[in-house]
């Protein structure tokens, strides 16, 4: 099938609800207009959520929130201890050079054949038809719901690590941590209706990053001075173990910069999009990923090939400082898993909702407690079972962040400019598209791997 007779095939498909007006609060009945009656593209389906109303900067800050969570406190042992120096720094800026081309390709496909198309799902499916539609909801569903168990896994470490520097008795355990974490994302899901009425938790996450990180590279940088050399040797083991970690340090350098909802996020800016998006990818890329990099080297110059899995173990500095960047290690959790599971709560609340009055009636409200924290529920019992967060950052790259972001966006470009591409362009997408989707698989195993081998060490519900 073609993509003019895939397109024209899905357009038949029938819309379940009315568009809204997005300049209202929450679901405000109107039709949209025909795109020639004003140049302005129809959008591609119905949603109960805002869009098209964020500044291009707002939509900066909700990708750097991104690429500044809490996970980076785990980068410099998931990635520089497998890589050392020299794999570690190239890859982590090759990455971002990979990852920023790959996304400025998505963005400019934000608008094709004449719609604006909201979701990852319902660009692929223009493209395609409604079979890659539903693999493309399947890969990102997948995607979502492993970055929101890793949130919830490190939330909850986050909150361990805070009680163990008042107290050694073990009575607070991981598992309970997270089950902690899990209520408080739900509570907060519940209060914020939709991902453009983050705006102001988007400057208290930027707070609460900077205060970790700050922190974190400040203690780091005391220890880095005043301990004896480190070894920076990467660790032995045998071949297939050291080629199967860093398959796995590969995976966790396409997560780190990449959120696998592109569209979603690229949805609420406002006109001009793709001309915005870009701005925003830009802010993500330079001064928004300078926090990153710092925190991960610094990390690693401290401690070596030594450096814990969460950086906030490994540094030594008053009790009360290191509470504070664990505890904002906490909350800036749980305002960046609202992010990346806000196209889940788009799509629950468009295809469920009722529909009707504003975002905090009681019957809205109601929903969203059942739904969202059924959601969660889910979310923070898998968490609590594998609070594996190294294994979940790899998989995640490897089953859905690598075919989204790269493998489909090159497709998908291709597809769509092919006629107006010369053959070095098509070749050259054609190789990220079989390059990225050989590591995908490669990563995938990998990440299996590393599961199974944790799994043998833990027991389900493991105190780490």
């Amino acid at each position: 099938m073609d993509a003019a007779s895939a397109s024209s095939s899905w357009q038949d498909l029938p819309p379940r609800l009315q568009s809204y007006d997005n300049r209202a609060p929450l679901l405000l009945p109107v039709k949209i207009m025909d795109a020639a009656a004003d140049d302005k593209p129809e959008i591609s389906d119905d949603t109960a959520h805002q869009i098209s109303v964020d500044p291009w900067y707002q939509v900066g800050f909700v990708l750097t929130t991104g690429v500044n969570s809490a996970y980076v406190l785990g980068y410099s042992g998931s990635i520089m201890v497998p890589l050392g120096w020299i794999g570690g720094t190239c890859g982590l800026l090759l990455a971002a050079a990979i990852s920023m081309y790959a996304n400025a390709l998505l963005a400019r496909l934000h608008e094709v054949g004449g719609k604006r198309h909201i979701r990852y799902r319902d660009l692929a499916g223009h493209i395609y038809g409604p079979k890659i539609y539903g693999l493309t909801w399947a890969l990102q569903y997948i995607n979502l719901f492993m970055i929101n168990t890793g949130f919830i896994i490190l939330a909850g470490q986050a909150l361990k690590a805070t009680y163990g520097l008042f107290s050694d008795d073990g009575v607070l355990k991981l598992p309970y941590c997270i089950a902690i974490s899990g209520f408080v994302c739900a509570l907060f899901a519940i209060g914020i209706p939709y991902l453009s009425a983050l705006r102001i938790w988007l400057g208290f996450s930027t707070l609460f990053s900077l205060m970790y990180i700050v922190i974190a590279v400040v203690l780091s940088s005391r220890d880095g001075i005043t301990a004896p050399a480190r070894d920076y040797s990467i660790p032995k083991s045998s071949q297939s173990t050291r080629v199967f970690t860093t398959i796995g340090s590969i995976a966790d350098l396409v997560f780190a910069y990449n959120t696998g909802m592109l569209p979603e996020i690229q949805a609420t800016i406002r006109p001009p999009v793709v001309k915005n998006m870009e701005k925003a990818l830009w802010f993500q890329f330079t001064i928004g990923s300078l926090p990153l990099y710092a925190v991960v080297f610094v990390g690693y110059w401290a401690y070596g090939s030594s450096t814990s899995g969460y950086l906030l173990n490994s540094v030594t500095g008053p009790v009360w400082v290191k509470a504070v960047a664990n505890l904002s290690a906490f909350f800036q959790t749980v305002i960046a898993l609202h992010i990346f599971a806000s196209p889940m709560y788009e799509f629950l609340d468009t295809k469920y909702g009722s529909g009707r009055g504003g975002p905090f009636e009681i019957h809205n409200v109601a929903f969203r407690v059942a739904v969202r924290g059924g959601y969660l529920t889910v979310n923070t019992l898998v968490a609590a079972v594998l609070p594996f967060l190294g294994d979940f950052m790899s998989l995640t790259g490897a089953l859905s962040t690598f075919p989204l972001t790269f493998v489909l966006a090159n497709h998908m470009y291709l597809m769509v400019k092919g006629p107006k591409l010369g053959a070095i362009q098509k070749s050259w997408h054609w190789l990220n598209v079989l390059g990225f989707t050989a590591l995908a698989v490669a990563a995938a195993v990998s990440a299996i791997r590393l599961i199974m081998r944790d799994s043998s060490t833990y027991h389900f519900f493991a105190d780490l």
